[in-house]
């Protein structure tokens, strides 16, 4: 699909908020507890009797799912629904009878409903949508009556069907499109009056499309531009179709109308130092709030948690018309429903949507033929399954994914649970003994934060205090003084430095002279790695930030103490966030992921070329997030294999070593056949050495960072482990490429 930009004259908040009108929320009220949330819903009940519902996300990976609580003087929580680590939520009304919450989880990418009036879950409608999404809006069409959910991702943006299941009386979901769009949105929201739907996120940019009842790619107009990223999006509805777009940032909320012309600005009180992440509304009467209510996410002094504030001031200071009678069961209601398929083509068998002339159908995803009758799905489930529904494989054991193309494997062993949110681990090779090798992980969470150092049967050995460390990876036989010693690196978020930390000869993490260094003023760390030039015999330092921006620091000693010098700046990748990046040093380049977009590999020496070579995108074989990244190395520098974890479809591509790089396979991490150990599931970081290790690791070792650690009994343990994976029964016959008595210090 391709997308289309139109420009229009758009309006700067920064230059016209000053001269308009300004009024405040109050967001005293708020959860009794906190949560890690980020998205907002509101639920209008049927009843005037009944209560209005707040409706929160719980992002976390041990209570993860979705909470409700009814609105009023005081939030007082109703539900409490865990089904995994979830990011997106929300409501849509009056489809086979009842409302419905809709959520979609991190943790296995199922979309769920549930009713919204009793809280039981539809099982029945549930539909995994692979890859990695960031906002959902709902829009219903008032001339057809139909159903629609927007999804979006990585550049792109899911369109799904939501109707009567005709055959259980239930739900279904249809996928019927998934055109692109410029960037990855982080919010959305439909004007149901201008038939647009509106998006945005980080830069602040704000575009539209039409909503409108067809497959083709969309035609994208750019219609506002904030001076800060985007962090949530809703729509006030007027009375006679007039409508307030409401556009929050994180300290202030703009209001326009629907011309996007500014009509004042917002700000928050309730709390010290507010910054909103999310909104919605609910503009009824209830309670005291006679004027209905902004609800939102919100990260304050006090904590984190979903608020409530009163719309009164808003509505007076700002000159909004008002309207406490807004029922969005009204969108569902049309005299006349008119179907958007064609009579003459057997309405396009309930699959498509009928041409503007009537004479053939534009079949959904998944469907083809002239009346879309017959099914189709990706690649034909690449002859590892059978199509059975829109777009949908059923995979035989050995494979998974949406296409039945994913290799399916299993881990030996999983470390024991360690610290609250783990991300990226590395493997450090014993000098003389090779089983007695040692895994090593990050903690970047507060609690636990630092290095964690296993045995190969995922056993803990040591630890090492550290400011929250995201990516970790090992140097070797590095001249400390009058000796030579083996360090950990890792980019410390607590407080933006260069982390380093010594490993002793039996595998111990313990302090280094000199093992923090700063990097510049405002500038804010995210991933990391090392690279040994084979040309200089010099150490480097590679970090990057959100913005891509790389930094390459020289690592040097002083009388026994660690030293960086920067002689290095660039820009990595097309404009995405980066994290992961991995170096090989016997041919002087860095891989480096974008997670939006793809894996780019650079020229590692300090005095090389800036300019990037793109190895693969989302446009080809790569699923987003690209996330981490890792070498295996080869019997010469043209043999071996790089790796990249996938998070939205928790898997993982391998690719060639050797330029150009040709892909050779996607596989993922299933649950052992006894259960004992879980699938691995919203990967993360990933490393791997083809090192033969012991017995249970003759070719090598996988090691992978799994966001749900879900013990044995089906609970989910709030700690961190990474699996542990025969690099042998990953690769198979691509083994023979690999160097299995591959030395580091060589």
């Amino acid at each position: 699909m391709k997308f289309h930009l139109l420009v229009l004259a758009f309006i700067s908040s920064s230059s016209s908020a000053t001269a308009a009108a300004t009024a405040a929320i109050d967001f005293s009220i708020k959860t009794p507890s906190e949560l890690e949330g980020n998205k907002a819903a509101v639920y209008y009940p049927d009843s005037d009797d009944d209560a209005p519902l707040l409706i929160g996300n719980d992002g976390s990976a041990g209570t993860g799912g979705f909470r409700s609580w009814t609105m009023g003087n005081a939030l007082t929580q109703k539900w409490d629904k865990r089904t995994g680590r979830t990011k997106l939520v929300g409501t849509v009304y009056d489809i086979a009878g009842k409302d419905w919450i809709v959520t979609l989880s991190q943790e296995d990418s199922n979309l769920r409903f549930f009713d919204a009036e009793k809280g039981t879950e539809l099982s029945d409608a549930t539909r995994k949508v692979w890859g990695d999404y960031s906002a959902l809006c709902s829009w219903r069409n008032q001339k057809s009556g139909s159903q629609y959910l927007y999804v979006f991702g990585k550049k792109e943006v899911k369109t799904l069907l939501v109707r009567k299941n005709e055959k259980t009386d239930g739900l279904e979901v249809v996928e019927v499109s998934t055109p692109k769009v410029p960037i990855e949105a982080q919010t959305c929201v439909v004007s149901a009056s201008k038939k647009k739907v509106y998006f945005g996120g980080d830069g602040g940019k704000v575009y539209s499309f039409p909503a409108v009842e067809a497959s083709a790619a969309v035609n994208t107009t750019l219609v506002a531009e904030l001076d800060d990223e985007l962090k949530g999006m809703a729509v006030y509805h007027g009375k006679k179709d007039e409508e307030y777009i409401f556009l929050a940032q994180a300290e202030i909320l703009n209001i326009y109308d629907s011309k996007f012309k500014l009509l004042g600005n917002v700000t928050f009180t309730g709390a010290e130092d507010l910054e909103i992440k999310d909104i919605a509304i609910y503009q009824n009467k209830f309670g005291n709030f006679s004027r209905g209510a902004m609800a939102a996410f919100v990260e304050g002094d006090d904590g984190n948690y979903f608020r409530v504030g009163p719309l009164t001031d808003v509505l007076e200071k700002l000159d909004l018309e008002k309207n406490t009678d807004f029922d969005p069961r009204d969108d569902a209601d049309c005299d006349d429903c008119e179907p958007a398929q064609c009579d003459k083509l057997d309405n396009c068998s309930n699959n498509g949507f009928c041409s503007d002339d009537s004479k053939f159908c534009d079949c959904f995803a998944g469907y083809t033929g002239n009346e879309c009758k017959q099914l189709e799905c990706t690649n034909d489930c690449s002859g590892h399954g059978e199509c059975t529904d829109n777009n949908i494989c059923k995979c035989e054991s050995a494979w998974d994914g949406p296409d039945c193309s994913f290799k399916v494997v299993h881990a030996s062993y999983e470390t024991e649970a360690t610290g609250e949110d783990g991300d990226d681990p590395a493997v450090w090779i014993h000098p003389t003994n090779a089983s007695l090798s040692r895994i090593i992980t990050t903690t970047k969470s507060t609690v636990g934060a630092g290095l964690n150092a296993f045995d190969l049967a995922g056993k803990k050995i040591s630890s090492i205090e550290m400011g929250e460390p995201n990516n970790v990876d090992v140097i070797y036989s590095f001249a400390l003084g009058n000796r030579t010693v083996d360090l950990a690196y890792a980019a410390c978020r607590a407080d933006n430095t260069l982390c380093l930390a010594e490993i002793t000869s039996n595998g111990t993490l313990i302090e280094v002279s000199g093992g923090s260094h700063p990097t510049p003023e405002d500038y804010e760390v995210y991933g990391s790695c090392v690279y040994a030039s084979k040309s200089s015999g010099k150490q480097y330092l590679f970090v990057n930030s959100k913005t891509a921006e790389y930094l390459q620091y020289e690592l040097t000693s002083s009388n026994g103490t660690l030293a960086t010098t920067l002689v290095r700046t660039f820009q990595g990748g097309s404009g995405g966030q980066v994290e992961g990046c991995v170096s090989d040093d016997e041919n002087g380049v860095v891989f480096i992921g974008e997670e939006p977009y793809g894996l780019w590999r650079y020229d590692a020496e300090p005095d090389d070329s800036n300019e990037g070579t793109l190895v693969d995108s989302v446009d080809g074989n790569f699923y987003a997030d690209v996330e981490g990244v890792t070498l295996v190395y080869g019997k010469s520098k043209d043999d071996g294999y790089i790796i990249v974890s996938c998070q939205g479809v928790s898997a993982y591509n391998v690719y060639n070593r050797a330029a150009p790089h040709e892909f050779q396979m996607t596989f993922t991490i299933k649950q052992t056949e006894d259960g004992k150990i879980d699938g691995v599931t919203n990967t993360d970081g990933v490393t791997a050495v083809g090192r033969a290790l012991n017995a249970d690791f003759p070719g090598g070792v996988l090691v992978v960072h799994d966001d749900v650690n879900q013990e044995p009994d089906g609970s989910k343990n709030p700690l961190a482990a990474f699996k542990i994976v025969s690099l042998e029964n990953v690769l198979g016959e691509l083994l023979d490429g690999v160097d299995t008595e591959w030395d580091p210090r060589a």
